[in-house]
């Protein structure tokens, strides 16, 4: 009887306790972006002023309710031969602690991002 009551409270109180201990990961800490750039050429951070609807559109989607944003533009080696362009981004938003996304251009395509309401922190060299 102990032991069926045991395993029972174990199957019952498991997934709440995988939920406590997932609220104590941080965010991950790299000294550089984690992306496969053979050269990175340029660095853009945004950030939100408070209380502002921010927003930001590169290929692939749009993302909304962004709190930071960092841009990284270089090169990635596309195959034995040939750099392709590269865009890369990290960032922040009310639902998502940590969020990440590419977008690469193999051929004569845009490589493009419409930031919205943020302000620029910072724009040169990769830091």
């Amino acid at each position: 009887m102990s032991r069926a009551l045991f395993f029972g409270t174990l199957l019952f109180a498991g997934p709440f306790l995988s939920m406590s201990w997932a609220q104590n990961k941080t965010e991950p800490s790299q000294t550089g972006p984690p992306f496969p750039f053979t050269k990175t050429t340029f660095q853009w951070d945004y950030s939100c002023p408070g209380a502002t609807a921010c927003s930001f559109v590169c290929p692939g989607g749009e993302v909304l309710h962004v709190i930071k944003l960092s841009l990284y533009l270089g090169t990635v080696l596309f195959d034995s031969s040939q750099n392709a362009p590269a865009v890369f981004y990290e960032f922040k938003t009310r639902e998502y602690p940590y969020a990440s996304g590419f977008s690469i251009s193999p051929g004569l395509t845009t490589l493009s991002c419409q930031v919205n309401g943020m302000t620029l922190d910072y724009s040169g060299p990769r830091k």
